[in-house]
């Protein structure tokens, strides 16, 4: 649902920023403010359903700051047997910082604008994951650490 959202977003800027003639019948201003709208639609919709799916699954809402995540993840690292952090959670996020750093590619820099996005969209998952999870282990750790993470 946030993949739609960011698309449409994308392409109603684009049709408003390069498109000059009529877009499915619409002058372009008026197709691209419609499909920004409906990428908003689309991002809040995703917003909603994520906070029912917390509520209905008993999901432990993230806490903390930037900061006070990123000062959990030693701990979260010394201590992931206790939470329940899978070891393959580690091993997708060392994955995911090798891709970064390594000069190996899916889409090479040389192409223009595109070959950057493999990497950007690496590193927004990486961030995501890591700074959610660090949340949540600052929930369950100021919880008391009663129950395994499931």
């Amino acid at each position: 649902m946030i993949l739609l959202a960011v698309v449409l977003t994308l392409l109603g800027a684009g049709t408003l920023l390069w498109r000059d003639t009529d877009l499915v019948g619409l002058p372009p201003v008026v197709a691209g403010l419609g499909l920004l709208a409906l990428g908003a639609a689309a991002g809040a919709l995703w917003v909603v359903r994520r906070r029912r799916r917390w509520e209905r699954d008993g999901e432990p809402r993230p806490v903390g700051n930037v900061f006070q995540r990123a000062r959990a993840l030693p701990r979260l690292v010394r201590e992931r047997k206790a939470y329940g952090l899978p070891t393959t959670t580690l091993a997708t996020w060392a994955f995911g910082l090798v891709y970064l750093v390594s000069p190996i590619d899916v889409l090479p820099e040389l192409l223009p604008l595109i070959g950057v996005t493999d990497d950007a969209g690496v590193a927004v998952w990486l961030l995501t994951s890591v700074s959610t999870v660090a949340g949540q282990y600052l929930n369950w750790e100021r919880s008391g650490r009663r129950e395994r993470r499931p």
